[in-house]
């Protein structure tokens, strides 16, 4: 069928097994030769663990510009087709988001691993129902948050999880640029995904986001939302921001995240400075024992301190999504950005949904503990 999923029918997937020491590579189906498909056949065709066997896409042709006259890596518009080659073990998925969670469903009922780009599907049900199947069958699930995989983001994370910045203050983060203003989704759903993932890689251990308050403002007509602001409560009383805009002159892609501590400001674009750690905050005078009241009223001092920008390596965020899908697969353990991460960013999308629709209104959010 032309990328339709039939669910009828056994497995009839891949025999690899984690831990098994099976040196061949494993074998993929890449879904999708769109926008991001050809960056996914660049970056698994680099990587020795894998072989690419075939590329999915209604328009075949597409298909066979991506792959180049030389390729060896079959084409096809039937995702059966894929499914049905044995020694196809993975499939990775880039096609529109409305077809995420058909696609996965019927890979993973063939038996194969699963990398989706993102979102994991286009609701917390679907997004529920495929975590579901894929830890019935042991297989992994794991949603294409390449931004958790750059350097800069490996870095935040482990600043974070080192307690560098100590108790988190607040997350601050802009995504702005000019267009390009999607059909199907609104600006929420294309944009904040990203701040989203990256957002709950971050985050320590005890922390959690527990309710979102949105707005969202269609000034052109377009039907949809392209200016979104969304607010978080996080345990411990911090809060997070996100500003998703498709309306700015301007690109800005920036987190400001704030401690007890240090704060640390990303810049993703600035390529040589990307992360700086301040040593500058905020001080309460007063000793912890003395009564709220008289702590509210103590003096205040301000830190000024050390400003550092750790150096990064340069390395393709995408690469890095490859080499982790490869190695769980090869070892069994659970992704960075795994089927639940996936599933707790849908659900903080569609809280953020439904809180636009009831003009900012403040929505709870599901525990997954």
């Amino acid at each position: 069928m032309a990328l339709e999923t039939h669910s009828g029918g056994g497995n009839v997937g891949s025999d690899r097994v984690a831990g098994s020491g099976d040196s061949a590579p494993i074998g993929v189906a890449i879904v999708g030769a769109g926008y991001w498909g050809p960056n996914l056949v660049r970056n698994f065709a680099k990587c020795p663990e894998f072989g690419i066997r075939w590329l999915c896409d209604l328009d075949q042709q597409r298909a066979r510009d991506v792959l180049g006259p030389y390729s060896t890596v079959s084409v096809t518009g039937e995702l059966d087709v894929a499914l049905a080659d044995p020694q196809v073990d993975a499939v990775a998925i880039a096609t529109p988001a409305a077809t995420h969670f058909e696609v996965a469903l019927a890979a993973l009922r063939a038996g194969k691993h699963v990398l989706v780009e993102k979102p994991l599907a286009a609701t917390y049900a679907e997004g529920r129902d495929l975590v579901a199947l894929a830890e019935e069958l042991r297989l992994v699930l794991m949603c294409d948050h390449t931004y958790c995989y750059t350097p800069a983001v490996t870095k935040i994370r482990e600043i974070m999880h080192d307690g560098e910045l100590g108790d988190l203050h607040f997350f601050d983060s802009v995504r702005i640029n000019l267009g390009l203003v999607q059909r199907d989704i609104d600006v929420l759903w294309d944009l904040a995904p990203h701040d989203l993932s990256i957002l709950d890689s971050i985050l320590p251990a005890g922390i959690e986001p527990l309710a979102v308050t949105a707005h969202g403002a269609d000034p052109i007509g377009a039907g949809r939302a392209c200016v979104a602001f969304v607010t978080l409560e996080l345990t411990g009383g911090a809060i997070g921001h996100l500003h998703a805009n498709w309306l700015s002159p301007t690109k800005v892609r920036s987190t400001l995240i704030g401690g007890s501590k240090r704060a640390l400001l990303w810049d993703d674009l600035n390529p040589v400075q990307r992360v700086t750690v301040f040593d500058r905050g905020v001080d309460m005078v007063a000793p912890e024992e003395m009564p709220q009241q008289a702590r509210r009223d103590a003096f205040i001092s301000y830190r000024t301190g050390d400003v550092i920008s750790p150096a990064l390596p340069e390395r393709e965020a995408l690469h890095g999504v490859v080499q982790e899908f490869a190695a769980c697969i090869t070892t069994g353990r659970a992704p960075l950005t795994d089927g639940r991460s996936g599933l707790r960013v849908l659900d903080l999308l569609e809280a953020a949904s439904r809180s636009m629709a009831l003009h900012g209104a403040t929505v709870g959010l599901r525990s997954h503990r």
